[in-house]
């Protein structure tokens, strides 16, 4: 198990990499992470959700996501609330204080999914979340220590060199586990190092002598993972891709979920993809806007009001723009969105949307959670998946964006300039997304092709880690033969 001595240290990274490296050796790997806290899901074969980070673990394993590898899935819905998922499916809605008292009693539910997974897997590599220290929340865990105890696995501390304190990191957080705690690691990773290693051998002894723990490898940065979908909303703040051409600009929402819809837009060479941040303006030179989901459709309609791209996405339209979204995007571009249920937020409540296209929104008591595809209206195949509790119905619906199971989906404005869906993934279709891109720039041709790519990164990945890592060591504290 990789627990880290903070949040972002790498340990979703890492774990993916370890996942491919294993399986390319004949193993069968599964992955594992007992708790997440994220708005960026993936639909499952079983038809449940789990972190999109586990989703592309298993990728590297080369197996399809399950319900099981990520049994725990909290989705933040608001600054002390989130909605509480459980073996992909949705269980409740509750504030922090409130899941702090109900996570005990998901316990048996992850160490179900784990054994369940265990019991066909040669090697499990299992994620933690946060820091392995929490004490302050010690008592009810499930996603770091306590599952570790009850499931009884050896666990490698991960640290992050960039943020500096790194000596700090790991010396403290052994220091503030208790002794049976202590006991269950058996070393510690250096991550995302810059520069000579050798300048870091001195700090290696002096962790030995305070914790008595090995290092276990000292990792380089990893450029590459940009390359891949990131797990939480932080490694958006003022991002942009470095692409040069056509223009893409994408608000970023507070509650968006979601949002590697976008990777395989920000990985074309010829396109600039800019993640929008609160307070600032959508850029007056985009070729399109792309409103993203959210997990608070009415709160994040409230948000983008707040931050004037209401104004700009109107003044962006005159200029002869293009506006799409995706999902909450789509319900956002509406004429209203009404939670009659309280399913997002507080019960009854109705917001007007921003008017872009003639359609409402109605949240419903199911939420769809399916793989689909199907063509675009030009019947060009796209696939992806959908996830979300409204239904979308009006006038513009008569147009549809997409054809999917055989069924329409999304709206388009009668200019044809506005257009929204449900489909999330839809850009990683290599001729769909080469087809949008060419309509933005005519005579634009060429691209990427996405999926090889992810597959191409994970295996550098692996030889990454197998370079930097004591691989043989870690494989033997796994319990593997040697």
């Amino acid at each position: 198990m990789l627990q880290g001595t903070g949040s972002d240290v790498g340990k979703s990274l890492l774990a993916a990499g370890l996942c491919r490296l294993f399986a390319r050796r004949g193993l069968k790997v599964l992955p594992f992470k007992p708790q997440n806290m994220s708005n960026n899901a993936a639909v499952t074969a079983d038809g449940g959700e789990i972190g999109r980070a586990q989703a592309l673990q298993a990728r590297a394993c080369g197996v399809a996501p399950r319900s099981d590898m990520n049994p725990v899935l909290l989705k933040p819905q608001s600054e002390t609330g989130a909605q509480v998922v459980v073996q992909g499916k949705v269980l409740a809605s509750a504030t922090a204080r409130d899941y702090y008292a109900l996570k005990p009693t998901l316990l048996p539910k992850v160490l179900e999914s784990f054994h369940r997974l265990a019991a066909e897997a040669d090697l499990m590599v299992i994620e933690g979340a946060g820091s392995a220290a929490e004490v302050n929340l010690r008592a009810a865990d499930i996603a770091n220590m306590g599952f570790a105890e009850a499931a009884d696995v050896p666990v490698v501390l991960v640290a992050d060199i960039d943020r500096g304190g790194v000596i700090a990191s790991v010396v403290g957080t052994h220091a503030l586990l208790p002794e049976s705690e202590r006991a269950r690691l058996v070393g510690y990773v250096i991550n995302r190092f810059r520069g000579d290693p050798a300048l870091f051998l001195p700090a290696i002894d002096i962790i030995k002598a305070r914790t008595g723990l090995d290092c276990l490898g000292i990792v380089p940065w990893f450029p590459d993972a940009a390359r891949l979908p990131a797990e939480d909303a932080a490694s958006l703040s003022g991002s942009s891709s470095a692409g040069e051409g056509i223009r893409i600009a994408v608000p970023r929402l507070s509650r968006i979920a979601n949002f590697d819809d976008f990777d395989p837009l920000a990985a074309e060479e010829d396109v600039r993809l800019d993640m929008i941040a609160p307070g600032q303006p959508l850029p007056g030179d985009a070729d399109l806007v792309i409103l993203p989901g959210s997990k608070s459709t009415i709160a994040d309609l409230d948000f983008v009001r707040a931050q004037g791209w209401d104004i700009d996405i109107m003044a962006h339209l005159r200029r002869g723009g293009r506006v799409l979204g995706i999902c909450a995007g789509y319900q956002m571009l509406g004429k209203s969105v009404a939670d009659p249920l309280g399913v997002e937020g507080p019960k009854d409540s109705v917001a007007a949307g921003l008017g872009l296209l003639d359609v409402e929104t109605v949240m419903a008591g199911d939420k769809v959670l399916t793989e689909i595809g199907g063509t675009d209206a030009a019947g060009v195949p796209v696939r992806g998946y959908e996830m979300h509790m409204g239904r979308t119905t009006g006038p513009d619906a008569a147009r549809p964006y997409l054809t999917l199971g055989g069924e329409p989906d999304g709206a388009v404005s009668s200019d044809g300039r506005v257009a929204g869906c449900y489909l999330h993934g839809l850009f990683t279709s290599d001729e769909f997304r080469a087809g949008l891109l060419a309509g933005l720039r005519p005579g634009r041709s060429g691209g990427l092709v996405y999926e090889a790519q992810v597959d191409a990164v994970l295996d550098r990945l692996a030889d990454h880690l197998d370079a930097h890592l004591d691989v043989e060591r870690l494989a033997r504290l796994a319990g593997l033969q040697p």
